[in-house]
């Protein structure tokens, strides 16, 4: 099936709906962007993933639980 036709066969369905609450429901989905978590990230969130990215790829890692060893004090 093709592009055109899906959308021909998805207007016709909203067409034949009565419920105002699921239109608006609707529309908030269409409406709705994709988003990135990355893009909801502050710059210095996102830097220090990249530092760590880096680390890991540096194989510079500790365990998990030296990791809660060193904050636990």
């Amino acid at each position: 099936m093709d592009i055109k036709t899906s959308k021909s066969e998805l207007i016709d369905m909203i067409m034949q709906i009565e419920s105002i609450d699921f239109v608006e429901s609707l529309k908030k989905i269409i409406m709705r962007k994709e988003v990135d978590f990355w893009d909801e990230l502050a710059d210095v969130e996102k830097e220090e993933i990249e530092i760590g990215i880096k680390q890991l790829d540096n194989k510079e890692r500790i365990s998990f639980d030296d990791y809660m060893q060193r904050i636990e004090g």
